[in-house]
């Protein structure tokens, strides 16, 4: 709970995955890519109870030996590849016979987050009274820099002309943060009411690189069993400072 209000968080893990097969039970670092969120979930005080979606025998199987609950079986119809996420999380909320008043979203895909950007992501809402609050992380290139490629091989600005922006320096532009994934908390009847995390009233929280890092080509896998090398070897510091 936070301040009384009950949490639920749900893991959603769909059997299906173009990029890389079975990328959700794929290893990383010694255990499945699922693991390390139930991980991070269950170090959480404030998550009342932990739920893993799935319409997958063999990732139902995973989540239970790594003390996930899997209290119901996703429907076909909702773990399509083009299925979206948000009624798999109201067919969650509905399967269940508790209510809660938040809903805490934690993709796989996103390994390296740390239990304590979970709890800060639920505390930016009671603190703001706010009805959600996404993960984000600073953009490493900045979309005044990005460029459309035309069939004709020509270059179109993605934000439209503007005259020497290439000339300026980064540092001298304002900061731009993109969606890392790796939290999303949103009061129910709010998500409930919207369909999405994301309105007028979300709250951002920035995360630093080394935990953003959203595994969706098997150079992501690369890229973060270096990260957890890197870490291993006390090379990186990816915890939260107090």
């Amino acid at each position: 709970m936070i301040n009384g209000k009950r949490v639920l968080a749900v893991i959603p893990a769909r059997g299906g995955s173009k990029g890389i097969p079975r990328k959700n039970i794929h290893d990383l670092g010694g255990k499945p890519l699922l693991a390390w969120s139930i991980e991070a979930a269950r170090a959480c005080d404030c998550i009342d109870r932990l739920v893993l979606s799935s319409e997958d025998a063999e990732i139902i199987a995973v989540a239970r030996a790594w003390g996930c609950e899997v209290p119901f079986v996703r429907p076909a119809e909702l773990a399509q590849d083009d299925s979206p996420t948000i009624p798999a999380l109201i067919h969650a909320l509905d399967s269940l016979p508790e209510r809660y008043d938040y809903l805490v979203l934690l993709q796989v895909t996103s390994p390296l987050r740390h239990p304590a950007d979970i709890v800060a992501c639920l505390e930016l809402c009671e603190q703001q009274q706010a009805p959600a609050c996404v993960s984000l992380v600073e953009t490493h290139q900045n979309p005044q820099y990005m460029y459309r490629l035309k069939p004709s091989g020509h270059m179109s600005p993605v934000l439209g002309a503007q005259s020497g922006t290439a000339h300026v320096r980064r540092q001298d532009l304002p900061k731009t943060f993109a969606l890392n994934g790796a939290v999303c908390v949103a009061r129910v009847d709010w998500l409930r009411t919207h369909q999405s995390f994301l309105g007028e009233q979300t709250l951002g929280y920035v995360m630093p690189p080394e935990r953003s890092l959203d595994i969706d080509t098997r150079f992501d896998l690369l890229l973060a069993g270096a990260v957890l090398a890197a870490k291993e070897q006390g090379l990186l510091d990816t915890a939260v400072p107090p």
